[in-house]
């Protein structure tokens, strides 16, 4: 054997030992959910109300969190007739008050938290133009300083458990800037930060941080979504495309993914192989995915002097019919995401 075939051998044999491993590890970590205690924020619809479904399948105590007390109890009156154990709690989770609160009372009926899911969250779609500083901080409230009021709450019980499992949904717009999404990225750039840094510091509490990216999914969310400038030409590419099959997951293979994620403690997962592709380009190319980007852009309703924001639910029109929308409204019909105020015919 020559001196670079044994090189290569030894490289060989060090990956596929490093691998075999990080295996080991990761099924060292599973953990199962029957009767723990798992909070998921913005739980009363959506992906949260998709997870919800996933946990109480695995006989998990479900703590429900959303500010929309109708929709927040009629998502715990299905999860409960599908036999799950379920207390609803109406909370703002950008109210640190609020949060401190909801968190006593799980305390004082529970004792414990084993899983918190941060999934609450706002979409804002439109050109940087028609967006304002409030905008931003609404994003940032929401998608940053919410999920850090509950963690600051949870961290000390795991740590005195010396156990937890915290996932923070993100997205792909967490990790590559996504045109006329900007206060949406900037929100979701802060929390994977803020959850890639826990994931460090927790480990020795035997604390697994999760941070999920997700591409676009099929939950719903384009009915409850904001829209600004030309708001009809942008809730169009933006419901399209998230109730296009070839650019989209459904709702339950991405509750199923991040659920495992969860269940062994993996440090991060990008959902849907468009977010993955779009990831790894970025990481290898930056420059070139900001050019492409900038491409896109030029595709995009130009702004205008509109800065109302609008509801999906109200901004349907002939761009969006109802034929290409099927999957996504039978999504938001099962996931809770219809307006109380329109139940069918959103797209016709």
């Amino acid at each position: 054997m020559t001196q670079s075939s044994r090189r290569l051998a030894i490289i060989a044999a060090a990956g596929a030992s490093l691998t075999a491993l990080r295996r080991w590890r990761r099924r060292s970590r599973r953990i199962d959910f029957a009767d723990k205690t798992v909070v998921i924020s913005g739980a009363s619809r959506g992906l949260g109300l998709e997870l919800a479904r996933q946990f109480a399948h695995e006989g998990a105590n479900l703590i429900l969190l959303a500010r929309d007390e109708g929709k927040l109890l009629r998502s715990a009156s299905e999860l409960e007739a599908l036999g799950a154990r379920v207390r609803p709690i109406v909370c703002d989770i950008t109210d640190s008050r609020n949060v401190q609160q909801a968190v006593e009372s799980i305390l004082r009926q529970t004792g414990r938290i084993d899983v918190l899911i941060n999934n609450a969250g706002i979409i804002q779609v439109g050109p940087f133009e028609n967006m304002t500083v409030e905008d931003y901080e609404q994003s940032m409230q929401v998608h940053f300083r919410g999920p850090l009021y509950l963690i600051q709450r949870v961290v000390p019980i795991m740590q005195a458990a010396r156990f937890g499992r915290i996932v923070n949904i993100a997205s792909i717009g967490g990790k590559v800037a996504v045109p006329h999404l900007l206060p949406y990225v900037a929100g979701k750039f802060a929390l994977v930060g803020l959850s890639e840094g826990l994931r460090a510091e927790l480990l020795k509490d035997g604390i697994y941080v999760t941070t999920v990216a997700p591409g676009l999914m099929r939950t719903g969310s384009h009915l409850q979504a904001l829209f600004k400038g030309q708001y009809k030409k942008e809730y169009a590419w933006f419901a399209l495309a998230a109730a296009s099959p070839l650019l989209s997951t459904s709702a339950p293979s991405a509750a199923r993914k991040i659920v495992d994620a969860c269940r062994y403690g993996d440090s991060a997962i990008t959902i849907t192989a468009q977010a993955q592709l779009l990831r790894i380009a970025h990481g290898v190319f930056p420059g070139l995915v900001a050019d492409l980007l900038g491409a896109a852009n030029r595709l995009l309703p130009r702004p205008n002097g509109e800065n109302f924001s609008r509801k999906g639910w109200e901004s349907g029109s002939a761009l969006t019919p109802a034929i290409l929308m099927r999957s996504a409204d039978r999504a938001a019909a099962v996931n809770n995401e219809l307006p109380d105020r329109v139940s069918t015919g959103i797209h016709k």
